[in-house]
């Protein structure tokens, strides 16, 4: 397939730096693609994203289908359109939040049918509808096939069968996108934390050829050094001029040690969330503005990023609107997560071009287990 040409500028034992080309612009990676769940990165202004340097945000399948409806997304101009996006977006298939939010779901070989967590109507995922809804409908750039998402922990044989119907549904949604010049279709590797299974899993999707791969089925429990593990065994089978993607991970150490296993992209919805619950990140950890001792600290958040949220507010003000319960409290934290994250990505695609990412890797670890021991973590 390859629609959008990926191209590598720079390989630092296994991270790397390249640029995915897509009609919308170029998304240099590694990268990280804001949540935008609802068309909409949560407390953030559609520009403020874009200032933080974003390149792509991802839309949710499942959420946009229930409400406002991927049809009505449709009528009313497509999803960039509708949230006023004019960089590349990428939907997820719909698949792990039918398994995580629905309370009744049915499993075939199909798809999924599940009762919607807001009113409890009845709906059918299947493979083809899923693309239809990400690809034509919402006119995502970057669609996500259907797959299956499974607990941790999970019996082999289970995580097996679960796979192995991923494949399958694989090869629906690559016959249901067919050829597209201006849009992409990725892949999902499955298999828990089964070396065999992720190993057959890859070997399986390259060799129908998809334009990206993604790892799925991590996050989930499984833990730092299990998700490390898997990526470990993953990576060497994903083809290495095609971009990897690693769903729905994760807090900043993550993202450091997943770019050293070779991945190039990643979501998480931590940035947000953590901003709405008094959390500001960094290179050492989580700081919990709620906390007394930033009461009359006159100090920003980090003054190193270009981002007003970061470098112009103390964390006196901050603390005070989070303890007051005021929105801008969750704002200004919103704004500055999402500006750290892309703030690493950039610092991590800069180590890797001029060769020192062990370096970056090991002054990060530095940091890190400063903030933890600093918190008693």
């Amino acid at each position: 397939m390859t629609s959008f040409p990926f191209q590598l500028n720079a390989v630092d034992g296994q991270a790397r730096t390249g640029v995915l080309k897509t009609p919308l612009g170029e998304i240099a990676t590694p990268a990280f693609m804001p949540v935008g769940t609802q068309a909409t990165v949560k407390a953030l202004y559609p520009d403020q994203v874009r200032q933080t340097g974003a390149d792509i945000i991802l839309g949710n399948t499942y959420h946009l289908m229930l409400r406002p409806g991927a049809e009505r997304v449709k009528r009313l101009g497509g999803l960039h359109h509708f949230m006023r996006w004019d960089k590349p977006i990428l939907t997820d298939s719909g698949g792990f939040q039918v398994w995580s939010l629905s309370d009744l779901r049915e499993m075939s070989e199909e798809g999924v049918a599940f009762k919607s967590h807001l009113d409890g109507s009845r709906h059918m995922l299947t493979p083809e509808r899923s693309i239809e809804i990400q690809a034509d409908l919402l006119g995502a750039d970057i669609s996500m096939q259907l797959d299956e998402c499974t607990n941790f922990p999970c019996p082999r044989d289970e995580a097996g069968r679960s796979m192995e119907l991923s494949l399958r549904w694989g090869a629906r949604s690559k016959a249901a996108f067919g050829e597209r010049e201006a849009q992409a279709l990725f892949a999902i590797v499955q298999g828990s934390v089964f070396e065999d299974l992720r190993r057959e899993s890859a070997e399986a999707l390259v060799s129908e050829g998809y334009d990206g791969y993604a790892v799925g089925g991590l996050a989930v429990g499984e833990g730092f050094e299990a998700m490390c593990e898997v990526l470990d065994v993953t990576t060497p089978h994903l083809p290495a001029g095609r971009p990897r993607y690693l769903m729905g991970v994760g807090k900043p150490v993550d993202l450091v040690e997943a770019v050293a296993r070779g991945i190039d992209m990643f979501d998480c919805v931590l940035p947000t969330r953590s901003g709405r619950h008094g959390q500001a990140w960094s290179d050492f950890g989580p700081m919990n503005l709620k906390n007394a001792r930033f009461a009359e600290d006159e100090s920003p958040l980090d003054e190193s990023l270009e981002c007003p949220a970061s470098r112009d507010y103390s964390k006196a003000y901050i603390h005070h609107l989070i303890r007051a319960g005021e929105y801008l409290g969750s704002m200004l934290l919103s704004w500055h997560n999402i500006a750290y994250y892309q703030g690493l990505t950039r610092r991590m695609r800069a180590a890797v071009a001029a060769g020192e990412f062990a370096q970056f890797r090991k002054d990060f670890h530095a940091r890190w287990a400063q903030g933890r021991a600093e918190r008693g973590a």
